[in-house]
Formats: C-alpha cells, sequence, structure tokens
C-alpha cells in the first residue's frame, strides 16, 4: 500500500503547489500570464529534480537507459504541455466548467490508454471506484452552467483533450520508469521526473518564446517566489512518479483526485469562500470512490 501514501502525500503538496501559484500570478512585483505561472511550475522544478538525482545516483550506478525510456519520457512530457495548453485553451473561450470537468476523465483514459499500451488492467471494484470518483470529481469542478451550443461542445471537446493528454502523460512516465533495467522504484522515478522535465522545460520555453516573449523575462524575474513552486512541484511529481512506477497509473490518478478535497478544504478554511451543496455531495462521492479503489 505504498502507492496509496505516495499518491496521497503527492496530492497533498500539488495542493500546496498550487496555492503557491496562485499567489505567483496574483504577485503585484512581478505578474504573471496563465501561461507564465504554470511554465514555473516546469522552469523551477527541474533543478530540484536532477538535484535530487545527483544526490541519489552519486554513489550507486545510474541506470542504464534504453530506447523505450527517452521515447516515453518525451511523449509523456509533451503530452502533459499538451494537455496543459488545452486547459488553459478552454479557460480562455470561458468554458471553465465545463473544461475543468471533463480534464478528469483522465483517470478513465489513462486506465484505457494504460491497458493499450502496458497492458494493465482494472478489477470491476477499481472501476466502480473510478467511475464514482469521477461522479464526485464533476460535481466540485462544475461552477456554472454556460448557456449556447458552443461553449458545451468547446468545452467538452478540450476538456477531453486535456485528460487524453494527462492521461497519455501518466501512461508514458509509467512505462518510461518499468524500461529501466534495474534499480529501486523511486531511482527509476526520479531518472524518469528528471527528463520528463526537462522536456517539458524546452518545449514550454518555445511556445511562450512564439506566443508570449516577455513572459520569459517576467518568469526568470520572479525567481524566488518560483524557486518555491519548483520545490514543491519536484516534491510531489517525484511523489506521482514513484507512486506510477509501483502501481497502475490509472488507480493512482484517481486515487490523486483527492487534491480536490485539500482545495476545498483550503478555500473554505484559508480563504473563507462559501461552502455549496454540491461541493458537499460531490466531496462525498469522491471519498467513495477513493475507499472503493483502495479496497
Amino acid at each position: 500500500m505504498l502507492w496509496v501514501w505516495l499518491t496521497l502525500g503527492a496530492a497533498f503538496v500539488q495542493n500546496v503547489r498550487s496555492l503557491l501559484q496562485r499567489q505567483l500570478s496574483a504577485a503585484e512585483a512581478a505578474p504573471l500570464t496563465v501561461l507564465g505561472a504554470t511554465y514555473v511550475r516546469f522552469l523551477y522544478a527541474m533543478p530540484f529534480a536532477w538535484l535530487g538525482a545527483a544526490l541519489l545516483f552519486a554513489d550507486r550506478p545510474v541506470p542504464e537507459a534504453g530506447t523505450a525510456f527517452w521515447l516515453n519520457s518525451a511523449i509523456g512530457g509533451v503530452a502533459q504541455v499538451g494537455g496543459t495548453a488545452a486547459l488553459l485553451g478552454s479557460f480562455r473561450r470561458r468554458t471553465f466548467a465545463v473544461g475543468t470537468a471533463f480534464s478528469k476523465t483522465e483517470a478513465m483514459q489513462t486506465a484505457a490508454f494504460g491497458f493499450v499500451l502496458l497492458g494493465d488492467s482494472l478489477s470491476w471494484l477499481a472501476f466502480a471506484g473510478i467511475l464514482v470518483s469521477l461522479v464526485g470529481v464533476v460535481a466540485m469542478t462544475v461552477q456554472e452552467s454556460p448557456k449556447g451550443r458552443a461553449h458545451w461542445q468547446g468545452g467538452v471537446g478540450l476538456g477531453l483533450l486535456a485528460g487524453a493528454g494527462f492521461a497519455v502523460a501518466a501512461v508514458c512516465y509509467r512505462g518510461a520508469a518499468l524500461s529501466l533495467p534495474g534499480g529501486a522504484f523511486f531511482e527509476r522515478a526520479l531518472a524518469t521526473l528528471a527528463v520528463a522535465l526537462t522536456v517539458q522545460t524546452v518545449a514550454m520555453g518555445c511556445l511562450l518564446r512564439l506566443w508570449e516573449p516577455g513572459t520569459l523575462t517576467a518568469v526568470v524575474a520572479a525567481w524566488r517566489p518560483g524557486a518555491a513552486v519548483g520545490a514543491a512541484g519536484a516534491l510531489a511529481s517525484a511523489g506521482w512518479f514513484s507512486a506510477m512506477t509501483l502501481h497502475n497509473a490509472a488507480l493512482v490518478r484517481a486515487l490523486g483526485q483527492v487534491e480536490l478535497i485539500f482545495a476545498f478544504l483550503t478555500s473554505v478554511w484559508l480563504f473563507r469562500e462559501r461552502v455549496r451543496w454540491r461541493d458537499a455531495v460531490g466531496g462525498g462521492l469522491l471519498l467513495l470512490g477513493v475507499a472503493l479503489l483502495v479496497a
């Protein structure tokens, strides 16, 4: 059950990272666009990942990586950036609620991609847990009812595309880690994380250079708060990668949705936001789904 604790820890730390990113994008000293705040998580997490890898492999052999490792790491890194871009695209089209809700089909899509690409399978109980938690997640994430067919079509399409990107990334990361011939699970996970973050930093850096060249300067100027975001992001990712190395990526991503519970508690206790009835119902369904997953 180590994967359960790693996933819960990763979800908690990721919520902390999201909170730091929220403050970063709102900071008056160095205001960042949504893309800029997103890029911070990759750029400033990468040095921490490589530092951790350097310390870990200082007195032990580095895993011999083959073609499968490099290919899976690269595809996973690009897929995650693509998923992030699709989700941000839904925000810009004012389909935040619909896009976010359908992006949460990630666990279902991860199960499908994992079965096709890695041969991972799920029990009926686990599959039921994913379905129940998905309903709970949708209930918690839907904030409004957008009017107009175009809004729904755009939100659904971009949301599903975002979920697919995140699902492909999760499966590829697991595939990359498992392709390494030896080493403990945390060694393979950290090696995969360092390479994936490098791919993401380069890929998204090129996109920003083309779309928002001024944002790169703002990201560099925000290095102090960015370092905190990067440290939290690297720690959370290390937890995700380790859990996915140990267990089915679909179950890890489904269980990881408890991050919404942490975010809900943060909103209520820290920001004094109002509790909606659907938040309570969705949270209950999410917890029920989690119970089925770990049963």
